[in-house]
């Protein structure tokens, strides 16, 4: 969603407004027009005091690439510069200028991660920031809203509702659920923080759907993930345990997966994990489909125990181990999806 030179960018752009008039009218009471009123006066007020505490934290990016120049979005997360990105905006591009404060700062870049779909930048300066919410707060038609730099035009608020988590998408797989948007977006804007009525951030804004009329979003948490690799370890350090799944043909113990090879060596293996086990979690995530594996899987770090409860002869255990690095040319999940080639599918045998 970054945005090139207005040539290129001639397309409608959808309006918030519309969003608002139908909580209005969808609240309508006996009491008359009066209460739809009040709601609409209400949640505009709410957008304007969001888009006012947030606005200053919120950036333009510009960068080089090699189709030429290129802008988007991005937003500090510290008092010292640091900010998150699209992995479009700042992940693989050069010449990096962050505009704050009317004044362009140059930008470094400390973390292209394409898996997730974002990067971390860092300018020389004493910066507002953000806070966190979590992403996990929110369900099916909870407000939301995003601020960013569409186009070449002023700062702008967008709202809207959360339509759904998605893992997948026209069979290609994210590297772990992000949040589906219904919020109106346009070219520009990508990287910038999708924010609950609190204005805390929930989620970046990583690819527009449908011509900008919805967003895939990743969680802030799975953001997070990397940064805390970047800051432990100076990379973003994935963890492999190392079995191959298998579908079951009627679930069990609310699974539908069943562990049909441990490969020698692995820290499943070294835990005690055996073929036939039915996975139930992993970590703090009950596992019930392979996207409930592909998510876990995002967040494991190598060398950071984790805990996997199985099934095994109609009796649960919880096994302990610490997952490895993935072992070299391993095929992994596919990376985040960004407008472009087709994704495959999940290997689970490389993700888990």
């Amino acid at each position: 969603m970054s945005a090139r030179p207005a040539s290129r960018l001639a397309r409608r752009s959808a309006v918030a407004i519309g969003v608002v008039a139908a909580f209005a009218v969808g609240h309508v009471s006996a009491q008359g027009l009066d209460d739809g009123a009040q709601l609409a006066g209400a949640i505009e007020q709410r957008i304007k005091a969001v888009f006012e505490k947030c606005q200053n934290a919120i950036v333009r990016i510009e960068a080089s690439d090699d189709h030429g120049r290129l802008a988007g979005s991005g937003f500090f997360i510290d008092p010292n510069g640091t900010l998150y990105t699209s992995y479009s905006v700042g992940g693989e591009t050069d010449d990096i200028v962050v505009t704050f404060a009317g004044t362009r700062h140059p930008a470094r870049r400390m973390v292209g991660d394409l898996r997730s779909g974002i990067a971390i930048l860092k300018i020389d300066a004493e910066t507002p920031f953000l806070t966190f919410g979590n992403s996990r707060d929110l369900s099916v038609a909870s407000p939301v809203m995003t601020v960013g730099f569409p186009f070449d035009l002023p700062i702008t608020p967008a709202f809207g509702t959360v339509g759904g988590r998605d893992i997948q998408y026209q069979d290609r797989y994210f590297a772990t659920t992000h949040l589906r948007a219904n919020v109106p977006v346009q070219r520009g804007q990508g990287g910038a923080p999708l924010l609950n009525l609190r204005g805390e951030v929930v989620g970046i804004l990583i690819s527009m759907i449908d011509q900008g009329s919805a967003s895939f979003v990743l969680p802030i948490e799975a953001a997070e993930k990397i940064r805390r690799d970047f800051l432990r370890f100076h990379e973003v350090r994935r963890g492999w345990i190392g079995f191959e799944l298998e579908p079951l043909a009627e679930a069990r113990a609310g699974s539908s997966l069943r562990v049909k090879e441990v490969f020698p060596d692995s820290p499943a293996q070294k835990a005690g994990v055996e073929r036939g086990d039915i996975l139930l979690q992993i970590g703090d995530r009950p596992i019930v489909s392979t996207g409930d594996v592909v998510d876990a899987s995002f967040f494991l770090t190598a060398d950071d125990a984790t805990a996997v409860r199985v099934m095994r002869a109609d009796q649960e255990i919880t096994l302990e181990l610490q997952p490895g690095d993935p072992p070299g040319g391993l095929q992994r999940i596919a990376p985040a999806f960004i407008s472009g080639p087709d994704l495959p599918a999940p290997r689970l045998e490389g993700a888990k």
